[in-house]
């Protein structure tokens, strides 16, 4: 993804292929927000913020290719026949461990979307727009992320992952 020129992932994205999709959209959400934030805070010359915005940054394009990667067990699953002994168990299986990328994303975001206003109110006055919109896309990609972990779940809503993607949505929309 990282090296794909924006015109040839959006039209990845818009294919009829199931990956890369929400996951990984919201993974680049989440970058896309900290690196908002990471222009922000270089040029209220807070160095600490930046490399913390850069990280995230990271982090977020790390996740959204993992994502793309990682629901092919789901996948898989899905096109056992039917009528398969274990389909359903292999699913919930493979299910679950999907929940796993997409609830990193959203505590990631959470974090950019804090950070991100922080920087916008405490950095220069004429990029308050620029870390503002680096917070809503984190707090976007963060509410995308844990409703995608809700629906890997939705066969285990006792799994306490539910719960912690939920929080961090409500953390970055504060």
């Amino acid at each position: 993804m990282r090296d794909e020129p924006l015109d040839a992932l959006l039209a990845a994205f818009a294919d009829r292929t199931p990956s890369p999709g929400g996951g990984a959209a919201a993974g680049i959400g989440c970058a896309l927000g900290a690196a908002l934030a990471e222009m922000g805070a270089r040029f209220a010359g807070d160095d600490a913020a930046a490399e913390r915005a850069a990280a995230l940054r990271a982090q977020g394009m790390r996740l959204a290719e993992a994502d793309a990667a990682g629901y092919a067990p789901v996948l898989e699953a899905v096109r056992l026949p039917r009528d398969t002994p274990d389909r359903e168990a292999r699913l919930h299986a493979a299910l679950a461990r999907a929940a796993d990328v997409p609830l990193a994303i959203a505590e990631a975001a959470a974090e950019v979307a804090v950070l991100a206003r922080r920087v916008a109110a405490d950095g220069r006055p004429a990029l308050t727009g620029d870390a503002l919109t680096g917070a809503e896309l984190a707090a976007g990609a963060a509410r995308a992320a844990a409703r995608l972990v809700a629906i890997d779940l939705e066969h285990a809503p006792e799994d306490p992952r539910a719960a912690r993607a939920r929080a961090a949505a409500e953390r970055a929309a504060s």
